[in-house]
């Protein structure tokens, strides 16, 4: 028997997995598993764990890949409105991890506003792909998500060698609003570096679930900006039709970042893999759950969207084809026990169980994750008779 249904898997010999995303606006992936680390040896001091903070593209992805032993490389890159900003990106081997939001996100801009959602960027991004091959990547892993930009990845591709010009052959201004003035593009001297993009988004890049439509209101864009970012995704997708004869517009994954899915699809070639699963890949998830007892994934929110593919659901699965039970931590939990176990999710544990006050949960949620997880021990690690009779509630 495997899956959650196997509940001798709970008091075997073995290890336990701490694979949480990060609470946003609170803790990163990685302090988020510190603390549920602290919190169970606090009651089982000898208890082995295995520390494996997850992330699904998007913020923390290279926080994450770094906790579970990618090395960190800093460097000097263009954020999304022009402004230097110092970046980082991850690497193991010949693979590196690249997160968009270090670079071109909404948390490197200000205040978003109708000027920023037209000006931003993902030149910065680019630079990053570039300073990792010049170390030695041969594959890397494109994080996509919490972007500024809505300029269809022609940011991005122009720091690789790529050229976008006008009329009269002068480079196209920066961000959304210049792509309508777009007259010919140039990849003779474009660094070509295999990417897999890793991302949950599936949208086009163009029509009503569009990158404009869907995504550039929550970076500032006014009606009349969604229709002129809109306009200038549209006369890209033109020109690569015309002058290269690649269309892949309509391929899901293309909207995901404000186009840089597109870019990444149309000019690198990449594959789109949805973010958690790529991650739990390059992490090598499968092999440390080998012979656990139990798995602790978690977010700040269980909510309708975690069903859809986010990072407790990819580590449930995962956990599923190895046979061992998953428990989840939260900040707020929406789903109901029925919905959890449909996802492959054992219990969950909420923050606001212990304490009603959002603000104080948001504060103190590092000492709360700490007695949920003690919790966590004396319910699931303890008599095995109480363990199997929660696995089969």
């Amino acid at each position: 028997m495997t899956g959650p249904g196997a509940p001798r898997k709970l008091w075997q010999e073995g290890h336990i997995v701490l694979a949480p995303d990060k609470f946003k606006g609170s803790l990163t992936a990685p302090e988020v598993a510190a603390h549920l680390a602290a919190g169970l040896r606090r009651v089982r001091p000898h208890l082995p764990v295995v520390v494996a903070p997850v992330a699904d593209g998007g913020d923390g992805t290279v926080d994450a890949v770094v906790a579970s032993g990618f090395a960190r490389f800093q460097t000097n890159v263009t954020g999304p409105l022009g402004d230097p900003v110092v970046a980082s990106f991850a690497m193991r081997g010949d693979s590196a991890v690249v997160e968009l939001a270090e670079a071109s996100g909404l948390r490197r801009a200000p205040e978003p506003t109708s000027e920023t959602a037209l000006a931003a960027t993902s030149f910065g991004t680019g630079e990053l792909i570039r300073a990792a091959a010049a170390r030695g990547a041969r594959r890397i892993v494109l994080g996509l998500g919490g972007s500024a930009c809505t300029d269809g990845g022609v940011g991005l591709l122009s720091a690789l060698g790529a050229r976008f010009v006008d009329e009269r052959g002068r480079p196209i201004p920066p961000g959304g609003a210049g792509l309508r003035t777009v007259a010919r593009i140039d990849t003779t001297d474009l660094l070509r570096v295999p990417v897999t993009v890793a991302s949950d988004v599936d949208n086009p890049l163009l029509g009503p679930r569009g990158a404009a439509n869907v995504y550039a209101r929550q970076k500032g864009a006014s009606e009349a900006d969604i229709a002129e970012l809109e306009s200038g995704l549209a006369h890209l997708a033109h020109i690569v039709r015309r002058d290269l004869g690649i269309d892949v517009a309509d391929t899901p994954g293309a909207g995901a970042a404000g186009g840089v899915g597109y870019a990444a699809l149309a000019f690198l070639g990449a594959a789109v893999r949805p973010g958690i699963e790529l991650i739990l890949d390059e992490l090598g998830f499968a092999e440390q759950v080998e012979g656990a007892r139990l798995v602790i994934t978690g977010e700040g929110s269980l909510d309708r969207q975690t069903l859809h593919g986010k990072a407790p659901v990819g580590v449930a699965r995962a956990a599923a084809a190895a046979g061992v039970a998953v428990v989840a931590v939260a900040g707020r939990r929406e789903l109901t026990d029925g919905q959890l176990r449909g996802a492959g999710i054992a219990a969950a544990y909420a923050l606001t169980d212990l304490e009603p006050d959002p603000a104080v949960c948001m504060r103190e949620a590092g000492p709360l994750l700490a007695r949920l997880a003690a919790d966590i021990a004396g319910e699931w690690l303890g008599d095995p008779l109480r363990a199997e009779r929660r696995q089969h509630v």
